[in-house]
C-alpha cells in the first residue's frame, strides 16, 4: 500500500418498531438499493424489511461521527410513528411476516467473500423468520481499482484480516447479540471497493453511542497506518493458529477474546479513546 488519504464511511442497518411489535419497512421511506434516497451528509433507503442508511465518507473522527448522527436524526423523522431500533436482530411476529412481500424476505442478493478463504460466502437461510442488521465499514485509501485485480484483493484481504482481531475480538465483548452471526458477520467478510474495501463483520452495535463511533474510526485508522508502515504489530501474520479468529469471533468465545485483549494490551478498547 502506497500515499494514501482515509476516508471512512458506512452503510449501518436499523429496525422499525410500531407499538409493540417490529414493522416491515416497506413503504415507510423513499430509496431503495439501486437509488438511495439522498439526505443531507449521506442517503437512505429499504432493504428488505429493515432501513438502512449510508454516510458521506469522512476524514476524522468528529466528521465520522457527527454525519452518522445526521443521517440518524433525518431517518428517525422520516419513519413518523414508527420507532427507530439498534438491535442486531429481531424476530418479526407472524402477521407482520405473512403480511410482507416475498421480496423483502431475500437475503443474499450479492455474495461477499471470505477474507482468510479468498472463496465466496454461503447464502444465507433466507427461511427463518428473524432479520439482522450490521453495522459495514467503509474504508477508501484509493480510487478507480478494479475490484478483480490480484494486488487489490490482496490489499482488501490483509486490511479485513487484521480488523478482524482489531474489531472483530472486541465486538465478541461489546456486541450482546449472538444470533446475527448464524446468518451474517463472520470473520473475513468483506466486498472489495473501487475506492478500498467494506468491512462486513460487524452488527450495528457500535452505532448506539458516539464513544463507539469513534472508536471503529480510531481502529480503522490505527489498523492501515500500522500495514502502511509494516510495523510488527500485524496480528493476522502472528497469531492466526493460537488465536484464529473463526474460533473467537464466529462463535461468540467471550472467554479468549478477552484473553487476547489483555495479552495485547496495546489494543484499543472503546473507553480508551
Amino acid at each position: 500500500m502506497g500515499a494514501y488519504n482515509l476516508m471512512v464511511g458506512a452503510d449501518p442497518e436499523l429496525f422499525l418498531k410500531k407499538g409493540r411489535s417490529y414493522a416491515c419497512a416497506e413503504g415507510v421511506i423513499p430509496g431503495d438499493k439501486h437509488k438511495p434516497y439522498p439526505v443531507d451528509k449521506g442517503a437512505v433507503q429499504v432493504d428488505g424489511m429493515a432501513v438502512e442508511f449510508n454516510i458521506n465518507p469522512a476524514e476524522s473522527e468528529e466528521e465520522f461521527s457527527e454525519n452518522i448522527t445526521s443521517v440518524m436524526l433525518t431517518l428517525d423523522e422520516m419513519v413518523g410513528e414508527h420507532e427507530l431500533i439498534c438491535k442486531p436482530s429481531v424476530v418479526f411476529n407472524e402477521k407482520v411476516w405473512a403480511e410482507a412481500s416475498e421480496e423483502s424476505k431475500i437475503l443474499g442478493c450479492e455474495p461477499d467473500y471470505n477474507a482468510w478463504t479468498g472463496k465466496v460466502n454461503p447464502k444465507p437461510n433466507a427461511n427463518v423468520k428473524f432479520r439482522t442488521a450490521a453495522g459495514h465499514v467503509h474504508i477508501g485509501w484509493t480510487e478507480g481499482e478494479d475490484i478483480t485485480d490480484p494486488h487489490h484483493i490482496n490489499e482488501c484481504e490483509a486490511i479485513v484480516k487484521e480488523l478482524d482481531y482489531r474489531l472483530g475480538f472486541p465486538s465478541v465483548l461489546l456486541d450482546e447479540d449472538t444470533r446475527r452471526r448464524t446468518l451474517y458477520g463472520k470473520v473475513g467478510a468483506y466486498r472489495p471497493k473501487s475506492y478500498g474495501v467494506e468491512y462486513r463483520v460487524l452488527s450495528n452495535f457500535w452505532l448506539k453511542d458516539a464513544r463507539l463511533q469513534r472508536w471503529v474510526f480510531n481502529v480503522v485508522k490505527e489498523t492501515l497506518k500500522d500495514l502502511h508502515e509494516k510495523r510488527k504489530t500485524v496480528f493476522h501474520k502472528s497469531y492466526n493458529g493460537l488465536w484464529n479468529p473463526s474460533n473467537i469471533v464466529n462463535i461468540n468465545d467471550k472467554h479468549k477474546a478477552s484473553q487476547f485483549i489483555e495479552a495485547f494490551n496495546h489494543l484499543r478498547m472503546p473507553h480508551e479513546i
